[in-house]
């Protein structure tokens, strides 16, 4: 992602700074960070907040790439959790519009950890990126969070769109979606004038009347839906078409092998904030509310949008544990076809770029 920005939400994470050091934090940094201190009673006070014991032996510095998407990383950002249980590590959080930026940033060798999409994490795999990163949670698999909303009607399915503007990030998981219903339908992209639009651009155009249509996810899905718009397609249609996507963690290679213990912790974390989703969705969405920008009872609705899965799920056969290093080389095909990547690799490529120990340490 190309935009950094500065959230004045922090998570509430494992360490607490102190006010001076948080306040000059806020103002000259475009990230959420949560540092150590020589404080004993303060490290003591973060240490009895995480939910387990809290590994003080961590003194890494961890650049965590998030998007606003209500899952449980915002939970994990905004009730600080590595921050409560690594409260002698360094987190960084940098806001992203999209997870072509954050493959971007991985490029860049900018981040450790990142939230991108099946379909920018299948690129970063292949030509000509070929990035050193691997797929290790999934933060949740994308339904009807995804959709393709029409104006008043403009059309009652994809082929009835043919001529007309779409608006989606190209290089996401909505773009992916988009193309694969045009293909699914018999139809040629080619027909169709996509344009590549981030989030926070598509509902002005939208108000301008500049774009007939959007394939893209809360909460401008939501803003959309309330100006006029119809929903007629979600990419829970095209995963029942055999072609789902997925909201994935993905990591620097050299970062996993030197740090096992953050991974262990962060791995820990999501499991947490996605187990709070599943029991405690009122109190989960007290904290996507405030990372992602909508009401409580709406951020609660919005879970309704995904499937979410612990860790014991993740390391199983049809996820981290084997089918999903086949889904990615799919995708790759697919995205072949669309130009997309250059070229797709193996086969073993996609399923060596799928680490599942940390979701297996956190399950344990």
């Amino acid at each position: 992602m190309k935009h950094l920005t500065v959230k004045s939400h922090l998570p509430p994470k494992r360490k607490l700074l102190a006010l001076g050091a948080a306040t000059a934090l806020a103002l000259s940094l475009s990230a959420c960070v949560g540092g150590s201190s020589d404080d004993d009673t303060e490290n003591a006070s973060a240490s009895s907040a995480c939910p387990w014991e809290a590994d003080e032996s961590v003194t890494a510095k961890v650049r965590i790439g998030y998007q606003k998407i209500p899952n449980g990383d915002v939970v994990v950002k905004d009730q600080k959790i590595l921050e409560h249980c690594l409260p002698n590590a360094t987190i960084e959080w940098s806001n992203f519009a999209s997870g072509g930026d954050v493959v971007q940033a991985f490029g860049g060798k900018s981040l450790d950890i990142g939230l991108a999409g099946s379909s920018p994490s299948t690129k970063a795999l292949s030509a000509p990126l070929n990035l050193p990163v691997s797929v290790i949670w999934i933060h949740d698999v994308i339904g009807t969070a995804e959709s393709l909303v029409v104006r008043d009607g403009a059309a009652s399915d994809i082929a009835g769109l043919k001529g007309k503007t779409i608006a989606t990030p190209f290089g996401s998981t909505a773009h992916f979606s988009l193309l694969q219903a045009i293909a699914d339908a018999g139809e040629n992209a080619k027909d169709y004038k996509l344009i590549n639009s981030e989030p926070e651009q598509i509902a002005p155009a939208w108000s301008r009347g500049d774009v007939d249509a959007a394939w893209i996810w809360d909460p401008t899905l939501s803003e959309l839906t309330k100006d006029k718009g119809e929903v007629i397609l979600s990419s829970e249609d095209t995963a029942k078409a055999g072609k789902p996507t997925f909201d994935l963690a993905i990591a620097s290679n050299d970062f996993i092998a030197a740090n096992p213990a953050v991974l262990e912790t962060w791995a820990k974390a999501q499991d947490f904030a996605v187990k709070q989703i599943r029991e405690e969705p009122a109190k989960a969405a007290e904290s996507v509310a405030v990372e992602v920008g909508v009401s409580t009872a709406e951020a609660e609705k919005l879970f309704g949008g995904f499937v979410f899965l612990d860790a014991s799920e993740q390391v199983g056969a049809d996820y981290l544990g084997g089918k999903l290093g086949q889904d990615l080389f799919t995708t790759a095909g697919f995205l072949l076809t669309q130009d997309g990547i250059a070229k797709v690799a193996d086969k073993s490529v996609y399923a060596d770029g799928v680490d599942k120990a940390p979701a297996e340490a956190a399950a344990q």
